[in-house]
């Protein structure tokens, strides 16, 4: 039977986001890095420019103020489409903002918990916004030990600051220093040991000029996650570029071919041999949408059937799609077409999200917007969709 709306089980959402409050960095690197590491400055709105997927901007001369963020030669303007939880989309901007100007639930965990309830959201997994999706900021700055003490003072604030207090309510999800897999596994170790089961990572490493995942060169980490149990997160936009048409497409061209961008990873993966030797190793696809899976999923299988005896391919027992059932979760929070396609997606491989507090995220709508996508379902799938999936994929503290 369909589940009615006030029956709807509380969300526990797998993508949203956090504005890194000003102090971060400041309050937790050595003192001889405060004036080159992350700091906020505030100063007038700048131009910005779309630059291999990434904003290159500089502070103007106007009157209306933004908060900038300072790290070696880098400047970035806090922006308000990436903090506009809640206000209609034909207000939006890409203008830069103060802190003042956004809601404070973007910033303050306390704030944030208040706009959960608000929100019919039990828990909830934030992935980073000014270090990018998986910290390739730091994996392009110069001063590699610098960006190594940021990301390990991003971790600490995730554990201690963000969710520390929340009674398990917000999730950590922790960066590695994407430049070196030794390191990355140590920093994997170092904070499951402290009850993180989520790492963000890139969806396509090669595009941050990184080794692929075919290379073996990540298998340390790899086999960190796995061993612990850490699920690797990968957010659309985490391999900076995105597939562009032109050089001259608009930028929303490329916001609604982005999960293209999952499809590639999830495609490499597969027949990467890396789920096969990594058996327990499990990935997550954030704000990749689901519609999409089962045609590349048949395609996968068909490629396997057809073609591997032509290519020489013997890194697959299996057809890709056993290893996608196994070790592969995506997530969603607009997709009408993908719950029409839900029994090839597979019910136990998709989480929802409310990708707050971003411009095209749900709040505080999320429980109206689930249901009106999956309320139709029975009260056993419903429950998966909303919050039992993440619950064991992540091993959380929650009924069951």
């Amino acid at each position: 039977m369909p589940v009615d709306l006030s029956d709807f089980p509380k969300i526990i959402s797998v993508d949203d986001h956090v504005v890194e409050p000003p102090h971060l960095w400041q309050d937790r690197l050595p003192a001889k890095y405060k004036d080159v590491g992350p700091r906020i400055v505030i100063a007038p709105q700048g131009e910005m420019a779309l630059v291999d997927g990434s904003w290159v901007e500089s502070p103007g001369s106007g009157d209306k103020m933004a908060a900038w963020w300072h790290y070696e030669d880098h400047r970035y303007q806090l922006k308000e489409m990436i903090a506009c939880a809640g206000r209609p989309p034909e207000e939006v901007t890409m203008q830069g903002v103060t802190y003042d100007d956004i809601r404070p639930g973007c910033f303050e965990p306390n704030a944030r918990l208040a706009d959960m309830d608000a929100n019919h959201v039990e828990a909830s997994l934030c992935f980073p916004n000014y270090p990018r999706f998986c910290g390739q900021l730091f994996a392009e700055r110069k001063d590699r030990e610098l960006a190594r003490l940021c990301v390990e003072a991003y971790n600490d604030w995730m554990v201690e600051e963000w969710c520390g207090g929340s009674n398990g309510r917000l999730l950590p999800l922790c960066l590695v220093p994407l430049w070196d897999a030794e390191l990355a596994a140590a920093e994997i170790r170092r904070n499951a040991a402290r009850g993180v089961r989520a790492v963000a990572w890139s969806e396509l490493p090669a595009w941050l000029g990184l080794p692929s995942i075919h290379s073996g060169y990540w298998d340390p980490f790899f086999t960190a996650c796995e061993e612990t149990g850490t699920v690797i997160c990968m957010h659309i936009g985490s391999g900076t570029r995105t597939v562009r048409p032109s050089d001259d497409c608009p930028t929303i061209v490329t916001a609604a071919m982005i999960s293209a961008n999952s499809a590639a990873s999830m495609i490499d993966f597969l027949f990467s041999g890396v789920l096969v030797r990594h058996p327990n190793l499990k990935l997550m696809y954030a704000e990749s949408q689901i519609g999409w899976i089962p045609y590349y999923l048949e395609r996968a299988d068909d490629n396997y059937r057809t073609h591997l005896w032509a290519q020489g391919e013997t890194r697959l027992p299996e057809p890709p799609s056993h290893y996608y059932r196994r070790q592969v979760y995506s997530c969603f929070f607009k997709d009408s077409a993908g719950m029409k396609l839900l029994d090839e997606v597979g019910i136990d491989n998709v989480l929802f999200g409310t990708d707050y507090p971003h411009s095209d995220g749900t709040f505080p709508r999320s429980k109206e917007v689930a249901h009106s996508l999956f309320g139709h379902l029975d009260a056993e799938q419903v429950y998966k969709l909303a919050r039992g999936n993440a619950i064991t994929l992540f091993d959380l503290p929650f009924d069951r």
